[in-house]
């Protein structure tokens, strides 16, 4: 699983779109409603699906920073 962030078109409710993705395979973490972003993870192969399901505007892999010896 790979942790991704999903914006949604402008005009679309973030939260009518989460059972799409939770369909093609997202595990939806946080629903950022007032910033149309939904967080969460998902299959590296299911990645491409996200961005198909309609009211998804952009799908960003999260990167994860650490710092050395924490």
């Amino acid at each position: 699983m790979v942790p991704v962030a999903v914006t949604v078109a402008d005009g679309v409710d973030a939260s009518t779109v989460v059972p799409a993705l939770q369909r093609v395979g997202m595990a939806v973490d946080r629903v950022l409603d007032a910033l149309g972003v939904v967080t969460g993870s998902a299959p590296e192969d299911a990645v491409a699906a996200l961005r198909e399901v309609p009211g998804v505007a952009h799908v960003e892999r999260q990167r994860q920073v650490g710092l050395p010896g924490v």
